[in-house]
């Protein structure tokens, strides 16, 4: 793939792909049940399908800020770089499901033939962008890779999840020598399967910003409220940031300048991880909390700022959700933009005039505020 030396690494981001990422087959069905009730003509592409990826990955090749990104192969991690994470019985359990022709892991996640090497390459991608970064062979690395990860536990799959490809990487900056690495998920659901690999150390901050939805059965018991906060030495640095819906672009906005900038301020990290997601857009069909591509630019540009402030710059990007085939593509531009810091926008939002009400939005982040300020100790000192 071909590198963009003229670039200089504060000014460009390292893009690591393998196209054999998109050889999951997640199937078709009602939504993402898998299922037909026999009385449909059309049934629905299941939401984490390869259409989305794709069109993230030709707006990189053809769209307007191309010339920004430089192109890296992935790789398939290997099965001992999978332990730093994962329990070796689930991994072995994905292993022998994945010998049987595969298997249904929980609601909506399925691992298919081809699953299993996609999920492989999914972690080793994401360890390379990670290491990539370590090195300082570039300041920005985005990892953009399928099947996503936040979910995944150290012992179990969960909403089309497998590994945690962002948690692995968490793990190899800290086994690299990091102090301390803070990681801030947009994702519209609770990124429950990295703040669970992390909920009783103190190196990691984990914070996620998602639509309040609750727990949604065994394989995913955690709730994502704000009382979640970690244990032991891990207590107060789990940070969750549950939302209404249809916060918006200025909900998002408030919550990042209230509670997520404040927070990686007095943590003082060395690594920065953006878990992005971009199912918090207006036009998801997984999540309604009405994010357009303002919104998203928006936070971009403040976590390069507190990259920059922080760990030198360094930032790891790290892709999860995001179902609307065409429009999460131009909300992952937008993202990249408000990282490059570039100005004008160079694409016009198709829904850009979206109307927003954050009122009550704003109180419950005040709310989240005076709770956190009360219980969380490091935010004390």
């Amino acid at each position: 793939m071909v590198d963009s030396p003229s670039l200089s690494t504060s000014h460009r981001i390292d893009v690591f792909w393998h196209e054999g990422m998109l050889n999951h087959d997640t199937g078709y069905g009602v939504f993402d049940t898998g299922e037909d009730p026999g009385f449909l003509d059309v049934l629905d592409k299941h939401p984490e399908n390869s259409d989305r990826i794709k069109n993230m990955v030709s707006i990189l090749k053809r769209g307007p800020i191309a010339p920004f990104i430089s192109w890296h192969s992935g790789r398939r991690a290997l099965l001992s770089e999978l332990l730093s994470f994962h329990d070796p019985d689930y991994v072995n359990e994905l292993v022998e499901a994945d010998k049987k022709g595969g298997k249904v892991m929980c609601c909506g996640t399925f691992l298919n033939p081809g699953s299993w090497d996609a999920s492989l390459l999914a972690a080793g991608t994401t360890l390379s962008a990670m290491k990539h970064v370590l090195d300082r062979q570039g300041k920005i690395a985005y990892a953009l890779v399928r099947p996503p990860g936040h979910h995944a536990q150290p012992t179990q799959a969960d909403g089309y999840c497998f590994l945690n490809n962002a948690g692995l990487a968490v793990q190899l900056a800290l086994n690299s020598g990091c102090e301390k690495v803070a990681v801030v998920d947009i994702d519209v659901h609770y990124g429950n399967g990295t703040a669970e690999g992390f909920y009783t150390s103190n190196k990691v901050l984990t914070i996620s910003l998602h639509m309040d939805h609750g727990s949604w059965g065994p394989s995913h018991p955690q709730t994502g409220s704000i009382d979640e906060l970690g244990e032991g030495q891990g207590y107060g640095y789990n940070l969750n940031i549950p939302l209404p819906n249809g916060t918006g672009n200025r909900g998002y906005e408030y919550a990042m300048k209230t509670l997520v900038v404040p927070a990686v301020q007095k943590f003082e990290p060395d690594m920065i991880v953006l878990v992005a997601g971009q199912d918090s857009s207006a036009f998801d069909p997984n999540g309604r909390q009405c994010l357009t591509m303002d919104g998203y630019r928006s936070i971009g540009q403040m976590m390069s700022e507190l990259a920059n402030k922080y760990s030198s710059g360094s930032l790891l990007i790290v892709q999860e959700g995001g179902y609307h085939v065409t429009y999460s593509a131009y909300c992952l531009n937008a993202t990249l933009e408000g990282i490059l810091n570039l100005s004008p926008r160079s694409i016009s939002d198709p829904i850009g005039c979206y109307p927003e009400d954050e009122a009550f939005s704003v109180k419950v982040i005040d709310s989240i505020k005076r709770y956190q300020d009360e219980n969380v100790p490091f935010l004390k000192v």
